[in-house]
């Protein structure tokens, strides 16, 4: 929309995609695709990747400012969610970010070394990503074998003890967050048998009758999936690998319960609730009854959450976002935010890319109305290399990372996979020096 515009991108990994790389499960190549989209754009002759390079250490925002005309932070939100309960930092409670990460070649998170060596595991949360962690926790090894999941990941599932999975949420059935298509692949996992109460969908049938199409197809399956009996090739399936999973509702997170010598989980103390109001605005109250659910492995997916990166850039950390208009940030002519981090971490990839049109929209009517001073050329790159050379930081192009891809692809094959990450940042900046 604006032929003079040169696009830089900054990146804190030597490699680019963020999320769809490392937030995607494995077993969802097709989920992936929007990587081609972003490479030929990359390709392009006015925009530049520059990787291994961390804005508010490396870079200021400050000095990023000086060096462009406009500036868009678009980092997502590396942070957790906490609990804020007792006993969430015993051994054998994991966030589900650093669970993902682990598993889908995160630098950050490899040393992780989940502890996998219990029957059950509790996964705290209702969306889509407690459902991708309890099919991965779940799914036959000859499944994963042939996706891009990292080695020493498939080694640690394929020596799990886990066999039971469940999930549970503060609300009830009508306000679960994960969509049809994960819980379809839930319900349809080989070797694996869905349990769910049907006390807990009673009269929801009627409730859904007038709900928005999705929520009612969603609902109708759990319920489809409660009432049906176990048939005769369940009661063989339980025979044969006795690997179940289930949905607890009206469970809200009270204590994690430590073993004996007070080291390792041993369980969780639920609060059982009682829903007010109705729909996707339900709040859960506590009732005063509660509820222990023994197991060794706790995984807390209660969302994510975006970080401040620079002193100079204003940032609520109430909602954990940059307060902005538009993905204009508030107070800061000239600085633009995009995604997460602009508007919390919901949605999934196409609500990101719709975010993002919005805040290139912003950029393009501030360049128009004159807003942006474009009279004065800035040295972009240029500018920022020679900041980036001063202080020892090697910044990684896109033909740099074509080269780092190349080689994972190459190690896949000889594997029987689509790739083999590199996980380690050294290794891949090694690489690249030979």
């Amino acid at each position: 929309h604006h032929d003079l515009a040169q696009v830089d991108i900054y990146e804190k990994l030597p490699v680019p995609f963020g999320l769809v790389r490392f937030g995607v499960a494995p077993d969802h190549p097709e989920v992936k695709n929007v990587i081609n989209t972003f490479t030929h754009t990359a390709r392009s002759d006015r925009c530049a990747y520059y990787g291994n390079v961390t804005v508010g250490r490396d870079v200021t925002v400050g000095e990023l400012q000086q060096a462009y005309h406009a500036v868009v932070l678009s980092y997502g939100a590396e942070g957790s969610r906490v609990l804020g309960i007792p006993g969430e930092n015993l051994s054998g409670v994991y966030s589900a970010r650093a669970f993902v990460g682990w598993y889908n070649g995160l630098p950050e998170n490899q040393d992780l070394k989940p502890d996998l060596s219990c029957e059950t595991a509790l996964i705290l949360g209702h969306g889509n990503v407690a459902l991708d962690i309890a099919r991965i926790l779940l799914s036959p090894l000859d499944f994963l074998r042939k996706t891009d999941i990292t080695d020493c990941s498939l080694a640690a599932l394929a020596c799990s003890k886990v066999k039971r999975v469940w999930l549970a949420g503060r609300r009830g059935p009508l306000q679960v967050a994960f969509t049809i298509k994960e819980l379809r692949e839930m319900i349809n996992l080989p070797g694996t048998q869905p349990v769910l109460n049907p006390a807990d969908f009673t009269g929801l049938e009627n409730a859904v009758k007038d709900a928005p199409r999705p929520r009612k197809r969603l609902t109708e399956l759990m319920i489809k999936t409660a009432l049906e009996k176990p048939r005769e090739r369940a009661a063989m399936v339980q025979a044969a690998v006795p690997r179940q999973w289930g949905l607890k509702f009206q469970r809200s997170p009270q204590e994690v319960l430590p073993t004996a010598d007070g080291t390792r989980v041993r369980g969780v103390r639920l609060a059982l609730t009682r829903l007010e109001g109705s729909g996707d605005s339900a709040k859960a109250v506590p009732t005063g009854e509660v509820e222990e659910l023994e197991c060794g492995l706790v995984l807390s997916s209660i969302g994510y959450q975006s970080l401040p990166l620079d002193p100079a850039v204003p940032f609520d950390t109430q909602h954990g976002v940059i307060p902005n208009s538009s993905g204009r940030v508030k107070g800061a002519p000239g600085l633009y935010c995009s995604g997460w981090v602009k508007r919390g971490p919901v949605g999934v990839i196409v609500s990101t890319m719709n975010d993002s049109f919005d805040t290139a929209q912003s950029v393009l009517e501030d360049l128009q109305g004159g807003v942006l001073d474009v009279s004065v050329p800035r040295g972009g790159f240029g500018a920022v290399g020679s900041i980036l050379r001063s202080r020892g930081v090697r910044p990684v192009s896109f033909s740099d990372w074509e080269r780092i891809d190349a080689a994972e692809v190459a190690r896949g094959k000889a594997a029987g996979k689509p790739r083999e990450k590199i996980v380690d940042l050294q290794e891949m900046l090694q690489l690249l020096d030979h």
